[in-house]
């Protein structure tokens, strides 16, 4: 007698819903019909079919089908050949092809190009897949053959669609769509691996690494059953069995604690035996051990429409579809359009393998043992009930914007969509709407109607606030002389307007530069980054005046401390008047030449002589410091000769 252990049955151990349906099918034609057959051992479990044979059920083959007979073809599926030769035969054919198979038929059916199997081509799902190809199709078993396929059969640039047996060993599978991702970047990869074969194999091999031994219950000819060894022998020592009888108190000894898990193709009852065998032979009570029967009924249980459950993600496919266990027989898919309202959000952004997330059903078949889930809308319900709390509290919430609509814009927030109106979507009434689209944005619920799921907000309402905070703190800190930096908001003829965060300055034309422009624009633009300083601050009116000038860029101290009087320096006459010529010495300083000082001669009209554009040399005779002002001479720089010229009225 074995020493007491502990003894742990997967919950997830026994018939998965293909193969509890198919066997259910068979049954019950036994029930209205004479004369049924199955196409091939219904399932692989040699218990099952033995069962099944002394009700009268035949294993056949395709050659042996009958005009008339009852054909069940199981949950493997075969190829559409096989349908056309038992149509042609005369057989009634009854079709127990698992749902998750007969979605990889249509896959491989509806693929026009290369087709590459994960899987045993020996295997009749596998030869049903293939049966089911319309070009090419080549099958793998590792990562190595299929990069040795993809090389031999130069697949680089073709059409390619990458499936897998619904029983194919996942950790495996991974890796090759890795290899083809990096291969065939062409490629579409789906993932066909059943949710319940998934779910069974990450169960026993969490289970395995904590056992001594692990106990495999299910058929030698059963693909997923010998998958489950493989996966558990990495870990620990692994018997498989295909009923209680073979169970051999030697392969136990010394085990602490002892696993068990079985194929899709075991039936309950056996797995029962085979724990209360072990609970026999370790002197273990009923009550120390993993409750199966309990856990089975559990994932027997029926869902509704509209219901909540708890779904643990398995997978997200190349089409945004997440696959999901929801403790149940079931598989459950979330579509793409199902996870968020979010468009700028993918999949892989809103959940990710192994996440635990509420859902919603939105849909069941019994028949097919899909149940398709959303996701935002138990984000919607727990977002409206967030907005309905901003309501009360006042407080703002974040979103994003996600359309542009008649009237207005529409913000995503916690999975609900708030309507907010054209006139509170801006700071400015004339901004475009448009600018908002995908952007983040903070606003204020205005309006909140529970009936209808309904909700009013405004980006308006809480920019004001922010506003207005933000001028409070400006007029409190801010100072005369002070520099910073803001945002140029608009340009006008007069000057530029700043936005120094929530309080707007004005710089003035001539406080925008020390050169010479002829508009504001030819400065600064809508938009530019610039840094001022405030000449002048009256915090009552909340009126700011600024300038751009600084000291340092002043044009008359570089002026000084370059030129002196009596320096000859070269100008460029920049415009004429009737007393004289302006001539820029530097950029931002000019001085006059007098009408007397251009000519030896009298000048009856400066035109005649120079003209805007024209360089000069010319001599300083006097700098007035006080006023700013320079007096040139081109005539001090001539040839002495007779003077003409009488002194002229000085017009300036």
């Amino acid at each position: 007698m074995l020493t007491k252990c502990k003894i742990f049955v997967a919950k997830t151990a026994g018939f998965c819903f293909g193969v509890d349906n198919a066997v259910k099918i068979v049954y019950n034609k036994l029930n209205s019909r004479h004369n049924v057959a199955t196409l091939g051992p219904i399932i692989h479990n040699p218990n099952v079919v033995a069962d099944l044979e002394a009700k009268g059920v035949k294993a056949i083959d395709i050659t042996q089908a009958q005009k008339g007979q009852t054909v069940v073809i199981r949950s493997h599926g075969v190829g559409r050949a096989v349908y056309d030769e038992l149509e042609r035969r005369g057989a009634n054919i009854v079709d127990a092809t698992c749902p998750f198979v007969s979605r990889i038929h249509k896959l491989a059916f509806g693929h026009e190009g290369t087709v590459l199997i994960a899987g045993d081509p020996s295997h009749p799902e596998v030869e049903g897949i293939m049966g089911h190809c319309k070009g090419e199709v080549f099958t793998f078993k590792s990562e190595g053959e299929l990069r040795g396929i993809i090389s031999d059969n130069k697949l680089s640039g073709k059409n390619v669609l990458v499936l897998s047996q619904t029983t194919f060993n996942k950790a495996v599978y991974e890796k090759c769509k890795a290899a083809v991702s990096q291969l065939l970047p062409q490629a579409r990869i789906c993932d066909t691996i059943c949710s319940a074969t998934a779910e069974r194999q990450r169960e026993a091999r969490e289970l395995a690494r904590k056992a001594d031994v692990m106990i495999i219950v299910g058929g030698r000819h059963s693909s997923n059953t010998l998958k489950l060894k493989d996966v558990c022998s990495e870990y620990c020592k692994t018997v498989l069995v295909e009923n209680a009888s073979e169970l051999v108190e030697g392969d136990f000894e010394g085990a602490q604690l002892i696993g068990i898990s079985a194929g899709a193709s075991t039936p309950a009852y056996i797995i029962k035996e085979v724990q209360q065998t072990m609970s026999e032979m370790t002197k273990t009570t009923e009550e120390e051990v993993f409750n199966f029967e309990e856990e089975l009924e559990k994932t027997l249980k029926k869902i509704h429409t509209g219901q909540k459950v708890e779904g643990y993600i398995i997978g997200i496919d190349q089409n945004g579809e997440v696959k999901v266990d929801i403790g149940t027989k079931h598989t459950g898919y979330i579509p793409a359009g199902e996870l968020t309202d979010d468009p700028s959000l993918k999949p892989e952004d809103v959940v990710k393998p192994g996440d635990t997330v509420d859902l919603i059903v939105l849909k069941t078949s019994d028949t097919d043992g899909i149940v398709t889930l959303s996701k935002k809308k138990v984000d919607a319900q727990k977002g409206f009930e967030k907005i309905v709390e901003a309501k009360e509290n006042d407080t703002a919430l974040t979103g994003t914007v996600t359309n542009v609509v008649k009237g207005g814009v529409l913000v995503t927030s916690g999975g609900v969509k708030v309507f907010i109106p054209a006139s509170q979507a801006t700071a400015r009434r004339d901004d475009d709407l448009n600018a908002l689209l995908k952007k983040t944005v903070d606003f204020k619920i205005l309006e909140v109607n529970e009936a209808k799921g309904r909700a009013v907000g405004s980006i308006r309402a809480l920019l004001k606030e922010q506003r207005a905070a933000a001028q409070a703190e400006f007029f409190e800190k801010a100072e005369a002389g002070q520099t910073m930096t803001g945002e140029v908001k608009s340009v006008t003829e007069y000057g530029a307007f700043v936005d120094l965060g929530g309080v707007d300055g004005l710089v003035r034309k001539n406080d925008l530069t020390w050169k010479r422009i002829k508009h504001p624009s030819d400065v600064v633009k809508v938009g530019d980054k610039v840094e001022v300083t405030i000449k002048d601050i009256d915090k009552e009116a909340g009126k700011v005046s600024l300038t751009m000038k600084k000291d340092s860029e002043n044009p008359w101290n570089v002026f000084k401390s370059t030129y002196e009087e009596g320096q000859t320096i070269s100008a460029k006459i920049v415009s004429i008047t009737s007393f004289g010529a302006f001539a820029q010495i530097i950029d931002g300083v000019d001085g006059l030449i007098h009408i007397s000082q251009i000519a030896n001669q009298r000048v009856n009209s400066v035109g005649d002589i120079l003209k805007v554009g024209d360089e000069v040399e010319a001599k300083i005779i006097e700098i007035n410091d006080e006023q700013q002002r320079i007096s040139l001479s081109i005539r001090a720089l001539l040839p002495e000769g007779e003077d003409d010229a009488p002194e002229a009225d000085d017009e300036e």
